[in-house]
């Protein structure tokens, strides 16, 4: 975990999150993913909580990351996307690194296709929200602020 006064929260998105803005708009609104980063970024000063963020369509990468935060975070939020459904690895990951970790998700996943309702990581996640499009990271940063401090008194 980082010596840094303030808290470190990593926001790790998965694959095709790139295309936020185009990709279709009716399921995933109209922000592009540095409208989410921007939004994170304020939200994150105003808790006082430094933000890393990240987006990889390689689920090497996210993993890699996963294992940068044990040394360098003290929680995550992440929108996995498509390997929510897929990755074993990313959720062993998310184990291993024994942090809060928050899953969020833009669209509602049990109103979408029924493979969408399985996720390897909601069972390492503290939190889940999705259906909020982009202020599900709010909520997640926010939920994760106020874990860390509770944790600090």
């Amino acid at each position: 975990m980082s010596n840094r006064t303030r808290p470190s929260v990593w926001v790790l998105n998965g694959p095709n999150l790139n295309l936020l803005g185009t990709r279709e708009p009716t399921i995933y609104g109209a922000e592009t993913l540095a409208d989410i980063e921007a939004k994170c970024r304020r939200v994150g000063d105003a808790l006082g909580v430094d933000i890393r963020f990240h987006q990889s369509n390689a689920e090497h990468q996210i993993i890699d990351w996963i294992h940068q935060t044990r040394a360098e975070a003290h929680g995550i939020v992440i929108n996995p996307a498509a390997y929510t459904h897929t990755s074993v690895a990313i959720g062993d990951a998310l184990r291993a690194c024994d942090l809060p970790v928050v899953e969020v998700h833009l669209s509602n996943v049990h109103q979408r296709e029924a493979f969408r309702h399985h996720s390897y990581v909601s069972a390492v996640a503290r939190c889940v929200i999705c259906g909020a499009g982009s202020d599900g990271y709010e909520y997640g940063l926010r939920y994760l602020a106020k874990l860390l401090g509770d944790a600090t008194e």
